[in-house]
């Protein structure tokens, strides 16, 4: 039988892949062509792909289930989508995403139990995942794998009693979100559901600190068998990302033996799932902030970090009851989501600043003065946002008859990203130090000379890339008109009613739209040319020279982050030579602090060698276990596209 280091391995080199098969894309004509309802589509579909899934068990595996059916096709024609379009708003692909189910319940209770309490549609979709399971049950007894048939005998069609149990029943339930369509399926607050069953199993000596250890890690595995397979805008990009930590709906501390087992098991296996976010505070424990900084240095790109005491405040300022805020999960990325009680859009749009400044600038509008100049930039994000919201109407999801029976739909909210913050403040802070402090030049000199692209102006874009004020520096300027920006932004949306009857939540996030926003515009006052990127997320611009990453702790906490709510980290890159010595993981992990106890209220960082990764672009064949993090989630770097490989490249390594 395989150890664990030789079916880390064999999952790493994908030699499972040898089992996966294709099923002709053929099932949303034949759907049309019956004229079936959506729901029915949808159970037929999982049906379907479910008796065709081959049960394969891993040589020495613990926790068992792998899709062998590499695709799933779509339940609508394109004719049938273009109909739906007529009518109703459609996010992303149409099927429900960045949810989290109530895992605690179906863990408890057991799909049986679940089965009583359901419709028709779900009855069916469970009885599916039940055969599935006795096929894998019985594919276990033919290899002679005991343990496993007993497992499967009882879960997922009764409730876990043991940790293992629960830990395969984890796996069989996600795999069947997954696999009846729905995508970005997030894992929530694991340590905190899971810890019943890990604490009942080392009190009775079931278990040891080793053997769960491994446990662990053999589940941890079983995220990557698959996640090449889920939906993203890249791979890597497929939502799978796990919550430890942070305070209970009674506000006690969560972080135990558990989690930190957790955190060992990520460093341990050494691979992009699950992603790991830690919920901490100005409580929080050094130590749990230098575990969490020991795969900082492994270069995983994770944990990325949530602060409780901004969180918790601005979701109640949202409308959240207290305790559904202290029991705050993430979505795909960094997206703020309530387990159980969110079905929450929390990705709906995104409001790009520097468009918005853009937009002021070559309005026509003649400025006698910088506030004159910023008034209008905050009438045109109020404009903006009556933009975005308005077009969000309709909205319509296909059904999902398993994940529906998983939630209790209290909020129903959405999120709009916010891009390039720092692009726009900076370009607002060029403009008001140059054309109205200094009165260097004036506006429509400067708007010259970024409309043709700074072509004839080498000596004023080295000003202006280099010299001007950026946030990121601790430079008042540029930070009070960040500050300004974002208040503007969270204003706008406030006091909005959603189609739903919920909220909006203005965000500091980017996801993809660093790269897609910044094609939109040309030049910018900050410097920026023609076609370069906007930092991802809430960071600085990519050419800011930054003296220190302590700076952007001061710049980036000076906003009230509780106001925005919808998340996004700032993102900080570490040169990897940090770790060489061993003060690295100490220094890492009281800079993180540092954010915490300023109000940052998230945080992500990486740990980065440039000539690393430009080997890596050059060799990609020498570099397949290259780890970066990206928008809101990690990846091999070698599997990313060139764009995104570059901007990564581009952005500062930092020492401390």
């Amino acid at each position: 039988m395989q150890t664990l280091s030789e079916l880390r391995l064999f999952i790493k080199e994908k030699k499972h892949h040898a089992y996966r098969k294709r099923v002709p894309d053929t099932l949303a004509e034949e759907y049309s062509r019956l004229g079936l309802e959506p729901k029915e589509r949808m159970v037929r579909r999982f049906e379907y792909l479910s008796s065709l899934e081959t049960p394969v068990i891993l040589d020495g595996e613990q926790i068992t289930f792998l899709r062998t059916v590499e695709n799933i096709p779509d339940c609508f024609t394109e004719a049938e989508w273009a109909e739906i379009r007529k009518e109703h708003f459609i996010h992303e692909l149409g099927y429900i995403s960045n949810v989290l189910p109530d895992y605690e319940t179906i863990l408890r209770e057991g799909l049986l139990a679940h089965r009583e309490r359901v419709d028709a549609y779900a009855k069916r979709t469970i009885d599916a995942i039940l055969a599935l399971s006795d096929r894998y049950r019985d594919e276990a007894i033919r290899v002679g794998r005991t343990d496993l048939a007993e497992i499967l005998s009882r879960v997922p069609r009764y409730g876990a009693r043991t940790f293992r149990e629960a830990l395969q029943m984890f796996r069989i339930v996600h795999f069947s979100l997954w696999l009846e369509g729905n995508y970005h399926v997030t894992c929530g607050r694991f340590d905190k559901y899971m810890y019943p069953y890990f604490k009942k199993d080392m009190d009775a000596g079931l278990l040891t600190e080793e053997s769960a250890q491994t446990l662990i890690e053999d589940f941890f595995l079983s995220f990557n068998k698959d996640s090449d397979l889920y939906v993203g805008v890249q791979q890597g990009d497929n939502g799978q990302s796990m919550v430890l930590g942070g305070i209970d709906a009674e506000g006690r501390e969560v972080f135990s033996t558990l989690s930190r087992l957790c955190l060992i098991a990520s460093r341990n296996n050494h691979m992009i799932d699950p992603k790991i976010n830690l919920r901490v505070s100005s409580k929080t424990p050094l130590e749990i902030f230098e575990l969490g900084s020991e795969l900082t240095k492994e270069g995983l790109g994770f944990p990325q970090y949530s602060n409780d005491d901004v969180v918790i405040d601005g979701l109640v300022k949202k409308g959240y009851a207290l305790e559904d805020a202290r029991d705050y999960a993430m979505a795909a990325c960094w997206e703020f989501i309530i387990p159980k009680y969110g079905f929450d859009i929390a990705n709906v749009g995104a409001l790009s600043f520097p468009k918005v400044v853009d937009r002021v600038l070559h309005s026509g509008a003649v400025f006698d003065t910088f506030d004159a100049l910023l008034r209008e930039v905050k009438a045109e994000i109020a404009r903006e946002c009556d933009a975005i919201t308005s077009a969000i109407r309709n909205v319509w999801f296909v059904p999902s008859p398993l994940m529906e029976t998983l939630l209790t739909v209290k909020y129903r909210n959405l999120g709009i990203h916010g891009t390039g913050l720092a692009t726009a403040a900076d370009s607002l802070a060029a403009i008001e130090t140059y054309v109205f402090t200094e009165k260097k030049l004036t506006l429509s000199e400067l708007m010259a000379a970024v409309d043709e692209d700074f072509a004839s102006s080498p000596e004023l874009l080295h000003t202006l890339r280099y010299d001007a004020p950026k946030m990121g520096q601790n430079d008042e300027c540029a930070d009070r008109n960040a500050c300004t920006l974002l208040r503007a932004f969270a204003d706008a949306l406030d006091g909005r009613t959603n189609c739903f009857g919920g909220v909006y939540r203005a965000g500091t996030g980017s996801a993809m739209f660093y790269l897609r926003h910044a094609a939109e515009i040309g030049a910018s006052p900050d410097g920026r040319r023609k076609g370069e990127p906007f930092g991802a997320n809430y960071s600085p611009s990519l050419f800011s020279r930054i003296s220190g990453p302590f700076s952007l702790i001061e710049s980036f906490t000076k906003p009230c982050l509780s106001d925005a709510i919808n998340g996004g980290p700032l993102t900080v890159e570490f040169s990897s030579s940090l770790f060489s010595g061993t003060e690295g993981v100490h220094k890492t992990a009281l800079f993180v602090r540092a954010f915490i106890l300023k109000g940052g209220h998230q945080l992500q960082l990486n740990a980065v060698d440039a000539e690393r990764m430009k080997e890596a672009q050059a060799h990609p064949e020498e570099h397949r276990s290259l780890i970066v993090r990206i928008w809101g989630w990690s990846a091999y770097f070698i599997e990313l596209d060139k764009e995104y490989q570059d901007h990564v490249i581009a952005r500062q390594a930092y020492k401390i």
